[in-house]
């Protein structure tokens, strides 16, 4: 499934990084500590993530991670949207918590 499908079944922002919109997704990991991302996290995934700041895009390209999604409403500062138009790799954003979103994303992946 491509991630600007994706944003579209599930209502997500795209903040930045629209040029990679149609990347192929894999699947999805959740987790708010970059070790732990950089250690577990499948090429092609989305990350579901509380974090705003820069280095989510330095793990998101060192792992060519599909997309970010960035849980709460919470705004990523304007370096990591500048990094995110620079690499293609979208970042999205929700108002819904991580729990909510990693359920929909499940079932939304699940039925492919």
């Amino acid at each position: 499934m491509k991630i600007a499908e994706i944003v579209s079944k599930l209502d997500l922002t795209v903040i930045s990084g629209i040029n990679g919109l149609n990347r192929e997704v894999t699947g999805g990991y959740v987790s708010d500590l970059l070790s732990d991302v950089i250690g577990n996290a499948k090429e092609g995934s989305i990350w579901i993530t509380l974090q705003t700041h820069q280095n989510i895009m330095a793990v998101a390209s060192l792992k060519e991670l599909a997309a970010v999604i960035i849980v709460k409403g919470s705004v990523p500062e304007s370096d990591t949207v500048r990094k995110s138009n620079e690499e293609n790799i979208p970042i999205l954003s929700t108002k819904a918590d991580t729990f909510t979103i990693t359920g929909m994303l499940f079932k939304l992946l699940e039925k492919k």
